[in-house]
């Protein structure tokens, strides 16, 4: 006999809160980053180009990913608007990204004054689906934002070559996958760019702070002169009328810079916690009938588990998802139903072109041309918004909490199977 669910009046499976991104529980944070912290503020050396964490830090960021070229920003948003603006594009050209991703994803390609272009997902994962992206191409495109969620890669070997073929640009936005890597290679070096996260619930953390990788000088130097206003620090020219172009103000600072040190220095072990926990639950999850574990796809050598993913088998278990949902939350199980709720493609900003004052620019002729954006056009990020059941996994999850977890799955599955 079935044990009776918590949401009908029966135990709970869970009596404590699972460990969280927002606060100590899921974070290793500590001794190491308050003696950083602590040397800065005794230096008195605030600023980025009178300090050295910073330096350092993207030094030491630039070892772990093996690549030559590591510029710190304030943010993974600024990463990404740093990134497109070092490709020097022209008003009106496309960018083809992602429905599902948060808006930091969609802002510096308009901030850029280009357009976003939407391909599909895989809904398994909701990566994007090269297949898709192929489809999306026009005269007008000029590059692919490839965002890799959850702490997956996306098929980089397809997507590169896509890419290759149509001589475009890529952008990887790995804000949710340090660490990740496909047939062996780190996330973030296969295209021109790479931009990463340091934001409150990322695999390492500043509070918040960006990361722009590449392999190019010139995309370093772009980057490096637009995050700073165009100042010169090389000494090329002596006064502010040799600024070239009108860039922002992105620097990090550095006590951000001494936390996100800190951080990089404990990323290896970060990782390892969340993998041993998460690959327990991928293991027990496999024994539950009528419940599909994440996919993962073959070349995907290391998965960073930003959030850990399952689905149902609502026919064999007799329960649809929003019922099944509703009884694991009872459990104390904390996973939802899809990750940011709508598709990115429906949002006001985007569906009605505003950005610049009361115009449509850069989508309005001539500049541009005018998409029109619908969530039907991607029944694949539909499907996975609606069926795929997400939580945030972090360095605090257990093999214990797993085994918790997939205890709370069995039972509720084990209960709604034995009332069909």
């Amino acid at each position: 006999m079935a044990e009776e669910l918590a949401i009908n009046g029966g135990p709970r499976t869970a009596e404590e809160s699972f460990p969280s991104t927002g606060n100590a529980s899921g974070r290793d944070l500590g001794e190491e980053e308050i003696a950083l912290v602590s040397e800065v503020i005794r230096s008195g050396r605030m600023f980025r180009y009178s300090g050295s964490m910073v330096g350092q830090f993207e030094k030491e960021y630039a070892e772990y990913l093996g690549i030559e070229y590591v510029l710190a920003v304030t943010s993974g948003t600024a990463s990404l608007h740093t990134a497109v603006a070092a490709l020097e594009l022209n008003p009106g050209d496309e960018i083809i990204t992602s429905p599902i991703s948060d808006m930091g994803t969609y802002i510096g390609i308009v901030q850029s004054c280009c357009i976003p272009i939407f391909a599909d997902c895989d809904p398994l994962t909701l990566n994007m689906n090269p297949e898709s992206i192929e489809k999306q191409i026009t005269d007008r495109t000029r590059a692919i934002l490839v965002v890799h969620l959850f702490g997956q890669p996306c098929r980089m070997d397809e997507i590169m070559d896509i890419a290759k073929r149509h001589d475009l640009y890529v952008i990887e936005d790995c804000a949710q996958a340090h660490g990740a890597t496909y047939d062996g290679q780190q996330v973030g070096t296969f295209g021109d760019i790479g931009c990463f996260s340091l934001q409150q619930s990322k695999q390492i953390t500043a509070g918040d702070g960006g990361i722009i990788a590449t392999a190019r000088e010139e995309f370093h130097a772009r980057a490096r002169d637009f995050h700073d206003k165009y100042y010169d620090r090389t000494g090329r020219s002596q006064d502010r009328s040799g600024v070239a172009r009108i860039g922002i103000n992105y620097r990090m600072n550095e006590v951000t810079g001494a936390v996100a040190l800190a951080q990089t220095r404990k990323l290896k072990s970060i990782l390892e916690r969340r993998r041993a926990s998460a690959e327990r639950l991928v293991e027990l999850i496999e024994q539950i009938d009528g419940i599909n574990g994440p996919h993962i796809y073959p070349n995907t050598t290391d998965h960073s588990w930003w959030r850990f993913t399952f689905s149902i088998d609502q026919e064999a278990l007799g329960v649809d998802n929003e019922t099944f949902a509703k009884a694991i939350r009872a459990e104390g199980l904390p996973f939802g139903l899809g990750y940011v709720g709508n598709l990115m493609v429906g949002t006001k900003c985007l569906v009605d072109h505003v950005a610049y004052g009361d115009s449509k620019f850069p989508w309005e002729p001539p500049y541009g041309r005018d998409p029109e954006y619908d969530e039907a056009d991607y029944p694949g990020a539909a499907w996975g918004e609606s069926n795929l059941f997400t939580h945030a996994w972090t360095e605090g999850h257990t093999v214990e909490h797993a085994e918790l977890i997939a205890q709370g799955l069995r039972k509720v599955a084990d209960y709604y199977r034995s009332k069909k």
